[in-house]
């Protein structure tokens, strides 16, 4: 009989550091009200030695506590990520190696934003073909690669990890899912750029920015029009039966014209961006795990959400699915 994926545990972790607008201001030209007018954001989470698999380490250590979940049962680990330690290894080894999650397969996906939702889709996948448990988790530290004198990306941005613990079941949980890129638009976000040329029988190029870079329009354009798309298209049918959306956690204002768009009341619509800023592929599951940590959302009460992704690649990705 085939197995289909659930999620049965949630976790989140961010760096002790809390910075604020007003210290930011300290160190550029803005202000708080220039940055919560804006995106809605009052402070992030920052590093100050931890790297991401330190982050993505501590979910997966929580999401093993939380579970009673032994390391030698996951069969496999996939980390989100535009911010990993190395290029190799991956994240997701160094996860794996530190839990001791010796029967695990391990790889790193990277959609940016989406991240997330494009792994949830790829573990309950290998679920439904024979996989058992495994750890999805989203995880992040951009602030490695912002550029902090560019206050229109370095005041968005922040570091943090959260996941969840996928079991095989019998019944069906992810009902739909809309996944989507356009990497004709890829260059309206950019990070860790990597000069090809580097050796000795390349030709010199003109250097390229290994920040993050953004155009914000862009962004802000496509988010509210191409994700409202696919998340219309999604939702055809089901929207009286949704009881939260969980959409990445950008910009305040994106969400609320999403709502507006889509016609849907904004309380549906769970928000943490004025205390973490955005984490890129981490939101949407360190947003998960507070709304089940306040018991907004009860694991296994069979309450339907839709997980929304938006970002660079230009990737996107939508799952409607029951808890």
């Amino acid at each position: 009989m085939m197995k289909f994926g659930k999620i049965t545990a949630t976790a989140s972790y961010v760096p002790e550091q809390i910075v604020t607008n007003d210290q930011l201001a300290q160190i550029m030209d803005t202000s708080d009200e220039w940055i919560y007018s804006r995106t809605g954001i009052k402070e992030r989470h920052i590093v100050t030695t931890e790297n991401t698999s330190d982050l993505c380490i501590e979910v997966a250590n929580r999401l093993l506590a939380k579970s009673q979940t032994k390391p030698e049962e996951i069969s496999f680990i996939i980390v989100a990520t535009m911010s990993p330690d190395y290029h190799s290894p991956s994240v997701a080894c160094l996860v794996q190696g530190a839990i001791g999650a010796t029967n695990a397969l391990a790889f790193d996906l990277s959609a940016a934003c989406a991240g997330f939702v494009y792994a949830l889709s790829m573990g309950e996948k290998l679920i439904r073909t024979g996989s058992g448990k495994g750890l999805v988790i989203g995880g992040e530290v951009i602030s490695k690669v912002l550029d902090w004198q560019d206050r229109s990306t370095a005041v968005l941005f922040g570091d943090g990890a959260g996941g969840v613990l996928l079991e095989p079941v019998e019944q069906q949980h992810l009902l739909k899912e809309s996944i989507h890129a356009d990497g004709s638009r890829a260059m309206s976000l950019t990070s860790g750029y990597v000069n090809a040329h580097n050796n000795p029988y390349g030709h010199a190029q003109p250097p390229q920015n290994a920040c993050l870079s953004m155009i914000g329009r862009d962004i802000f354009d496509f988010a509210t029009r191409d994700v409202v798309q696919s998340l219309a298209a999604l939702i055809e049918g089901e929207k009286e039966q949704i009881d939260y959306f969980l959409l990445h956690q950008a910009n305040s204002r994106i969400l609320d014209k999403i709502a507006r768009k889509l016609q849907i009341d904004r309380s549906k619509f769970l928000q943490n961006v004025e205390k973490y800023g955005n984490t890129s592929a981490a939101t949407i599951p360190i947003l998960l795990d507070e709304a089940v940590a306040a018991g907004t959302i009860v694991l296994g009460d069979n309450q339907t959400v839709v997980l929304s992704g938006f970002g660079g690649g230009l990737t996107w990705a939508s799952v409607l699915l029951t808890l």
